[in-house]
């Protein structure tokens, strides 16, 4: 391919591009030096798992999984909740054309909250178990 001389950019030119804005603005370029270290210096330690880090390796990975794992349960429940949602958007769309009854969406609201508290009790459950 051939590029013209505007847009190719050689390392060497682009090296004497950043000398010289260096040159013109020697407190920018101090500034920027010293701006990556003060951002990192407040950042917090890693906190410990919810039941402790424990007396070993073992006992801390453990605690981590288990609080992966309620992550993972919170997850599933909120994608329960979201496709409960959009199922009864899709039928409540489905009334406005005519094509389903009010009935429609009060069984679908019915089984939605029944599923949403079977998905919960299974996810406490397991917790619990592990």
């Amino acid at each position: 391919m051939i590029f013209s001389k505007e847009i190719k950019m050689t390392l060497h030119s682009l090296f004497t591009q950043a000398r010289a804005f260096l040159k013109r603005r020697p407190f920018s370029a101090l500034l920027m030096a010293a701006t990556p270290g003060s951002s990192f210096a407040a950042l917090p330690g890693a906190q410990a798992p919810t039941r402790g880090t424990g007396t070993s390796f073992l006992q801390t990975f453990q605690n981590y999984a288990y609080d992966g794992f309620m992550l993972l349960g919170l997850c599933l429940c909120a994608f329960g909740i979201v496709l409960v949602g959009r199922h009864a958007l899709g039928v409540y769309h489905e009334i406005h054309m005519g094509k389903a009854k009010w009935a429609d969406l009060g069984s679908t609201a019915v089984v939605g909250v029944c599923l949403i508290g079977v998905t919960i009790y299974l996810v406490t459950t397991a917790t619990n178990i592990l």
